[in-house]
């Protein structure tokens, strides 16, 4: 759906580097401890999948249970609300096509909101 590998990398690189250096996405970074290389490789493996390519976090580390996975976290509406503007400025600026973009907001949003384990 991405175009590969790369195009899947560089989503996630350009999702984390925004989140390590852009202010506004400064609660969403608190939730991720020290240092983000665990994080960004995660989200690479499981994107790889999610999107149609091979299931690399599924052979690595099982069924994903996102939620499950999430909930030692405290993620509320405005780290999901910062997720999602951190990743739709990186498929922006990463240019997923129009079309591709607008549908994973979609599901992107359906996902963040459902990690939600915090009131408000």
């Amino acid at each position: 759906m991405m175009g590969g590998d790369a195009a899947v990398r560089a989503l996630v690189e350009r999702f984390y580097d925004l989140m390590e250096l852009e202010p506004e996405f400064e609660r969403l970074r608190a939730v991720h401890g020290n240092t983000l290389e665990s994080a960004r490789e995660k989200l690479f493996l499981f994107l790889s999948g999610w999107l149609g390519g091979p299931p690399l976090y599924t052979d690595r580390y099982g069924h994903p249970m996102l939620r499950a996975r999430h909930l030692p976290f405290a993620i509320g509406t405005i780290e999901r609300d910062q997720w999602m503007a951190c990743m739709k400025r990186a498929m922006q600026e990463v240019e997923v096509p129009a079309e591709l973009r607008r549908h994973l907001e979609g599901a992107f949003f359906k996902t963040a909101d459902w990690m939600r384990n915090q009131p408000g």
